[in-house]
């Protein structure tokens, strides 16, 4: 377990916190798509993603809300492994999830050999509330950036904002950096709210 950042308390729980109702994501017909700048983009199907080689890492998270959580054990395919497939020509990432509109702009220097596409945490499978049966984790930002229910890596040669970003949230999310929010910003309770498309505005 490595150092705490600058202004996050541990916690030994996982809090739930989500812009979006939980979907339920059908792993018999689930896709993740490598588009945008890339060589060739690239589709896998759940059975095709289960394949690719996986790996196992002891890791430290932490959430832009100021909670840490330390020492657990994630599994899943390294990001840089599936970049490779499709051959990227950018410097940006987007994780988005279709499911509920999602995204987060991730830069390429952020991925490391611990950023995977996560399916088993503390060796059972990711619920659903956290994002299962598959998420970005992205340990090396705050934890907005790791897509809950991901299905999709966009390559761009220009970087743009996410969900959170257009709403306040850093464009980059550097924990050690406290980079939380727009320069100036410093509460964001008074932002709009994302709203599902299928909500009705009395729910």
């Amino acid at each position: 377990m490595g150092k705490v950042p600058p202004g996050q308390i541990v916690t030994k729980i996982w809090p739930v916190l989500s812009a979006t109702d939980t979907p339920d994501v059908d792993t018999s017909t689930y896709k993740l798509s490598i588009t945008g700048e890339v060589e060739k983009e690239v589709t896998l199907p759940w059975s095709q993603l289960m394949k690719m080689p996986k790996v196992k890492r002891v890791l430290d998270y932490h959430c832009v809300t100021h909670w840490s959580k330390l020492g657990d054990e994630w599994e899943g395919i390294l990001v840089k492994d599936l970049l490779n497939l499709a051959v990227p020509k950018g410097d940006f990432l987007m994780l988005t999830s279709s499911y509920v509109g999602y995204s987060a702009n991730v830069p390429m220097s952020y991925i490391d050999d611990n950023c995977m596409v996560a399916f088993n945490w503390n060796g059972k499978p990711l619920e659903p509330k956290h994002g299962g049966p598959v998420r970005a984790c992205i340990p090396t930002l705050y934890f907005w950036k790791s897509t809950k229910w991901l299905d999709g890596i966009e390559v761009m040669k220009t970087d743009r904002p996410g969900f959170w970003e257009q709403r306040g949230y850093n464009m980059r999310g550097d924990y050690w950096k406290e980079e939380r929010y727009w320069e100036g910003i410093n509460f964001v309770n008074k932002l709009q709210f994302w709203k599902h498309p299928d909500k009705k505005d009395d729910e």
